[in-house]
């Protein structure tokens, strides 16, 4: 006996074809309207709705509207994560065996870095398994980096957002965070001590694809009791950034290569 076809919901429908109206650019609320063969005041409705839930935004100043930063959120979603661990792996093997610490990928995902992978240290007294975990972008050093390398509008959008406090040391002052971000571009690498959890530190650097655009991060955290050894903060800090450059060059190789 065959199943009967599934109720079709209409809002959900007409909130999808209010999206693809704005997917070449931005238009006002009548070219919304127009585009989609719906009421004025239904499109202006839908356009509410979807502005409050991000996907959509109005142009500063302006009142039409394009799409908003979530959209881009939602998309990196269906990036192909999974090959980036597989392509990153032996890298982080190499570098968990030449520092002696954890060493993880992360992903952006809004404003959040996502621990997608991670590679244990030889140590007894090692780190719990990160993976899966979503840590706001300030508080991580592989969120600055991810951080460092957004779009002028997007940061400053972030820094309006009141930054959430995990330790005493965790930096929330926006103009800190700020100044902290510029010294991340010019170094190419960012260090965070006790900021997320009491005890841990952490370095990282940015992986780009063949466009150039920064989608994952690398990096290396381990007991602050032990890590870094005095001294050594820049050997580390240079061997992570080119375990990054690594796997940003065969990225870029194999993206050309499918091609």
């Amino acid at each position: 006996m065959s199943r009967a076809p599934a109720p079709r919901v209409q809002s959900i429908e007409r909130a999808f074809a209010v999206l693809a109206a704005l997917r070449d650019g931005p238009i006002g609320v009548t070219d919304v309207a127009d585009r989609v063969a719906l009421p004025k005041s239904t499109a202006a409705r839908l356009l509410g709705s979807l502005a409050r839930e991000g996907v959509v935004e109005q142009v500063p100043g302006e009142t039409r509207y394009r799409l908003g930063p979530k959209i881009v959120t939602l998309a990196a979603g269906v990036r192909p994560t999974r090959s980036l661990i597989a392509l990153a792996r032996p890298d982080l093997i190499e570098l968990a065996a030449t520092v002696g610490e954890v060493a993880g990928l992360s992903v952006p995902d809004g404003s959040l870095a996502h621990y997608v992978d991670q590679v244990d240290s030889p140590h007894p007294v090692g780190i719990r398994d990160w993976t899966g975990t979503r840590i706001p972008m300030h508080a991580v050093s592989s969120g600055l980096v991810l951080l460092a390398h957004v779009l002028p509008t997007d940061l400053d959008r972030f820094l309006a957002e009141p930054l959430q406090r995990f330790t005493p040391q965790t930096l929330t002052d926006p103009v800190l965070v700020r100044r902290r971000i510029r010294r991340t571009q010019q170094d190419g690498f960012a260090w965070t001590r006790d900021e997320y959890a009491d005890g841990i530190s952490s370095v990282a650097a940015a992986i780009a694809n063949e466009d150039g655009e920064v989608v994952a991060a690398v990096h290396v955290h381990g007991p602050s009791y032990r890590f870094p050894k005095r001294g050594s903060d820049d050997v580390i800090s240079a061997g992570v950034v080119a375990t990054a450059a690594r796997i940003t060059e065969r990225l870029r190789q194999t993206r050309g290569a499918a091609g």
